[in-house]
């Protein structure tokens, strides 16, 4: 199975997972420690969350489930070739309000170009969290050939299948989320998201 947590970036999710701490039976991966070109686009990312995808595979095989923190939305994750031999998939965008990713960029020293980029992204995940429908052209554009958005191209924000779990971090300390964190993460292993049966 798969835990995928996604968020743009300065969301606090690497630090989340981090503070969570061990979890039985769970095995967690950053999205970009396969390493990230200066020129990764969005097929990029549709193929690496394929190859992330084939990870998880391997860990399902050996009874474990996997969890993926990186900005592959839920949309892309069902879509990718591998997506429906996993036994189960399930999501949660982790989220912070505009002004504090804003100052978080701005400490990490990204320019201007690339923070309205991030706040764009950041946008257009939590729509697309609430609806599928919001905008796919966003991330099936420019994509990956052999990606299959038909698994999910006609849901609406209604079908029991589409349940993106949002926690926002907003004024709440790194304890505080992880701790929200850790409770989704538990639930979703033991009992396996309402998404299992979609990809």
């Amino acid at each position: 199975m798969l835990l995928t947590v996604t968020g743009s970036s300065c969301s606090g999710k690497t630090t989340a997972v981090r503070a969570c701490g061990p979890v039985p039976g769970v095995v967690w991966h950053d999205f970009d420690e396969i390493g990230v070109p200066d020129d990764a686009g969005t097929a990029w990312r549709h193929r690496c969350t394929e190859e992330w995808i084939r990870r998880a595979l391997d860990y399902q095989d050996r009874g474990l489930d996997m969890l993926l923190t990186g900005q592959s939305p839920l949309g892309e994750v069902l879509a990718v070739p591998s997506a429906d031999r996993l036994d189960g998939i399930t999501a949660c965008l982790l989220d912070v309000d505009d002004e504090v990713r804003r100052l978080r960029l701005r400490e990490r020293g990204v320019g201007p170009d690339a923070e309205r980029a991030f706040l764009g992204w950041a946008q257009w995940q939590r729509a697309h969290a609430a609806d599928p429908r919001h905008c796919p052209e966003a991330i099936t554009t420019g994509g990956w050939e052999p990606m299959r958005w038909d698994r999910w191209s006609d849901w609406t924000s209604d079908d029991p299948r589409w349940a993106v779990t949002v926690i926002d971090t907003t004024g709440r300390s790194v304890g505080e989320s992880a701790a929200d964190l850790r409770r989704w993460i538990e639930a979703r292993h033991r009992q396996r998201g309402p998404n299992q049966d979609r990809a």
